[in-house]
């Protein structure tokens, strides 16, 4: 059915072009190479977009067992026993942490840690600190608390975004992607 209609369709034309058109019109040499150009932009698109979107998916992932690593540390009182400055909490739990896994983050410069005291489960707040469109990380808290304070520990970090094709934008903050790590908890009666 389909041969017979194209031949139909290839003899009506035939009669209307010149000889060096219908054979131009015969040949079949370069339909795959076309086919393929027409869908390799949105083939390649689709594909970043995944891997882009698995990559997120990844990094928040490792994020969310670093501050569950920490959260554990500061709840049992080991953080608070070894007097951890912010920057030593950060460098020898957080960052230590994420190396020993998949490297994937910048943590010396790119992660940023927040950890803050409250009195009841109500009061706390987990809100990131972004002003203006952007992460503001110029006074974030460092109070792991005593034994039964309850503390929210959170980390930030901003993943680059490079494929926003095909409406698949991740992006939150600018061109980046701000992964935020949270937990809360009430500190156990440690010594």
């Amino acid at each position: 059915m389909l041969d017979a209609t194209r031949d139909r369709i290839a003899r009506s034309v035939s009669r209307l072009l010149p000889a060096a058109m219908r054979r131009f019109l015969k040949r079949q040499d370069g339909a795959a190479a076309v086919e393929f150009g027409m869908v390799a932009l949105p083939f390649f698109g689709l594909m970043f977009a995944i891997l882009q979107t698995a990559l997120v998916f990844f990094a928040s992932q490792s994020l969310e067992a670093a501050v569950a690593e920490a959260s554990r540390q500061i709840m049992t009182g080991q953080v608070q026993q070894a007097n951890y400055t912010a920057s030593q909490f950060k460098t020898n739990i957080v960052c230590a942490y994420l190396a020993a896994g998949v490297s994937m983050f910048d943590c010396a410069n790119g992660i940023s840690v927040s950890v803050q005291t409250y009195t009841t489960f109500s009061a706390a707040s987990t809100t990131p600190p972004v002003t203006n469109g952007q992460l503001d990380t110029s006074n974030l808290p460092y109070t792991p608390g005593g034994p039964g304070d309850i503390v929210v520990v959170q980390l930030y970090y901003l993943w680059p975004v490079y494929v926003s094709l095909l409406g698949d934008n991740l992006s939150n903050i600018g061109t980046m992607r701000l992964l935020v790590a949270t937990s809360v908890f009430r500190n156990e009666p440690y010594q």
